[in-house]
Parts: structure tokens; sequence; C-alpha cells
């Protein structure tokens, strides 16, 4: 049973420490004996020996921690040119020796020792944005690609305390992908709903998010869910990247296996409404854990369609780096086993310097306007924490 007061001096101790949204509440990993900081030089190695390791059947048999989009698309043998931002390394995974059940509500307030920067600084103005956007629906005309994400960054310069933050942000907006790390010196706190991998045995699933909608009081989910059916541009969005994930899961899971196992469900957040599917296959034989990641990942619901060709685009027009952004959470455990997020409505907060990224989706049929501010209401929900 955890104390009162655990969190409160885990949080003051130099001790790393991550936790992440479980079933009935939350896991806490720490006590970690290992540090594995990824480059694009070991990246396959650490992923192939990751399922190598003898399990002991202990909860702790895996590793934890994130690829940066960078990293991913490295993997993936997309280069990526040197931009600006945050010289942030490009993964890092840890190996905990301690794992502990944590309550949904978590026990824990700031003294108000820490005063975050309330002010911050977007990488792209309205007309900036508007630039990109029409170069890139000339980019859809010509069939280069059919949609694409454009990333706006928010960032300032500010000390933190990424645990109060991150209760804070369960409590309002509790996501079923949420996590935060904190290490010496850095911390990452998302409230991310999508899951890209959840991988058990040989079963398969990732759930796309593609569709948003802010909430009002003359909104429910039902409202909602007639809303994005009526919407041609929010169903061709959507469907769109239902069809390249269920591409991505058909490389790696056995002919005729993969199915659409939900389709265009709502889920409501503090201040939207998301439109989702679940799609779910049988891996084929002899598929191993580095193929499985290859193949997912990045994920298309959050770079465009088709991937390769967008993320292309994408690398060639973008001034700043990702970082953690679009890249993924989760872990690989030693029988194979894997969960893995996508990393979004997140804060990297890297030697006091506090990044939130967004991004909207570029269709045929998209406004320059509507996605600039859809992305401010992505973002709403982390920049009020800095209240």
């Amino acid at each position: 049973m955890i104390k009162k007061n655990y969190l409160e001096k885990l949080n003051n101790s130099k001790k790393p420490f991550i936790i992440y949204r479980s079933n009935k509440g939350f896991d806490l990993y720490t006590d970690f004996s290992k540090k594995i900081i990824l480059t694009k030089n070991n990246i396959e190695k650490f992923i192939n020996q990751s399922t190598k390791l003898k399990s002991k059947k202990k909860e702790t048999d895996l590793f934890i921690g994130f690829f940066g989009y960078e990293i991913l698309n490295n993997l993936i043998g997309i280069k990526v040119k040197k931009q600006k931002g945050l010289k942030f390394p490009k993964g890092i995974f840890y190996k905990p020796e301690t794992k502990q059940k944590l309550p949904s509500k978590l026990n824990y307030k700031n003294l108000g020792i820490v005063m975050p920067n309330k002010l911050f600084k977007v990488n792209l103005k309205k007309s900036s944005y508007k630039i990109i956007f029409d170069k890139f629906k000339k980019k859809i005309k010509s069939g280069e690609t059919y949609q694409i994400k454009i990333c706006t960054k928010y960032s300032n310069k500010t000390r933190i305390d990424a645990l109060d933050f991150f209760c804070r942000l369960v409590k309002t907006n509790m996501a079923p992908e949420a996590f935060m790390i904190k290490d010496e010196d850095y911390s990452i706190i998302s409230c991310s709903p999508e899951n890209l991998i959840n991988k058990k045995k040989d079963f398969i699933t990732t759930k796309p998010i593609a569709g948003t909608l802010k909430k009002t009081k003359k909104l429910n989910r039902i409202k909602a869910l007639a809303f994005f059916k009526k919407n041609i541009k929010e169903s061709k969005e959507h469907n769109m990247i239902v069809d390249m994930e269920r591409n991505d899961l058909s490389k790696i899971c056995k002919v005729g296996s993969v199915k659409i196992l939900k389709k265009k469900i709502i889920e409501e957040y503090k201040d939207l409404y998301h439109n989702v599917s679940l799609i779910g296959g049988r891996l084929k034989d002899n598929i191993s854990s580095l193929d499985i990641i290859k193949a997912m990942m990045p994920g298309g619901s959050v770079i465009g369609c088709p991937k390769i060709s967008t993320l292309n685009l994408l690398n060639t027009q973008e001034k700043e780096n990702r970082n953690v952004y679009t890249g993924s959470f989760g872990y690989i455990k030693f029988n194979g086993d894997m969960r893995f997020n996508i990393i979004i409505r997140s804060i990297l907060n890297y030697k006091n310097n506090s990044e939130i990224s967004v991004a909207s989706g570029v269709v045929i049929d998209s406004n320059a306007k509507h996605e600039f501010n859809e992305n401010y209401i992505k973002a709403k929900a982390l920049i009020d924490l800095y209240k």
C-alpha cells in the first residue's frame, strides 16, 4: 500500500520515476538499474536484445521509455535535416526494479515553491501557418499526399513541478495513455488519448484517432457523433487514417486477420470530442519486435497519408525539431509483449525549457483558419497548467 506522502518524498528526491496509466489507476516504475540513451546507431540492437533477455516472470521484466520522432524516421530510412530547437536525446529507455500500483486519484499537492512562466511563444503565427498550409494544399492537389499534419509549437522558459502538473492534468483531462517521466534534467507529461501498439502474444491492436470537435454547452457525445458522420472533411480524414493503419498492420499480420473491431466511436475529453476506431489482427509467424515497430511507427494518424511521402514533405518544411512529439512512449516486455502510445498532448521540459507541440490535419477540404484554431484547442489544457 502506497503511503500518503510517498509521492511527495519520491518527487523531492533525485530518484527518476515514471507513471503510466493502467486499467485501474496508474503504475509507478522506479529504482532503475539501466538507462539507455538511444541513437540511430544503437536503436536496432536495443529493440532486438530487449526481447532476448531471460524473463523471471516479474512485472519489472521490461524496458520502459520513449522513442523520439527523429529516431523513428531514421529507423525506417527517412532523413531529418538539422533543425532548430532543444538538443534533447532522441530516445531513452529504463529498466525498472520496482513497480507499484497507484490509484486513479493521485495524492500530491505542490507547495507553491515553483512559479511557472505563463507567457508562451508560438513558432507559427496565423499568417505563417497559412503559407505552409497553402503549400501543402498544392501538394495534395498534385497527388503527392492526401493528408498532412502541420505541427505548431508553444514554448517558454520555466521551472515546473512536473508531478504537480501531471496530477492536475489527469484530474481534469484523464486520458487512457497518460504518462509522465521525471529525470534529473528533464520531464515529460502527457494526456495522450491514442494507443498505437498493444501486443499480447500473437494479437495486436491499434486505435487511430482522426477527428476533433471543440466542446460547447450545447454538444454531447450523440451530437458529436452526428457531426462527424455528416462532415465530409472529417469523414474523409478518418477513413484515410483507418485505411493506412490497416495497411500498416497488414504488413505484419496474417492475411485476412486484420479487422476493424470498433468503428467511429466518440471519446470525450476536457475541451474536445474525438472520433476513434479500433483495429486488430493476428501476427504472422516469426515477426520480431523490430518488425512491429518499423511497420507501425511513427503513428500515421499524427503524420498524414501516405506515410512515407508525407514524412518526407514534413521534414523538408518544418524548421524546428519535434523532439518527443509524435514519437511513442511505452514498454517492451522481455517476452515480446508491448504497449506504446503516440506522444501527443504533451509537455517536454528540458533544462527548464518547456515545449507544447500540437498538429491538425490538412486534406483537400480543409480551411487554414479552422485548422490553426484547432491546434490551440488541443494545446489549451496544457497551457492552462501554467496559470
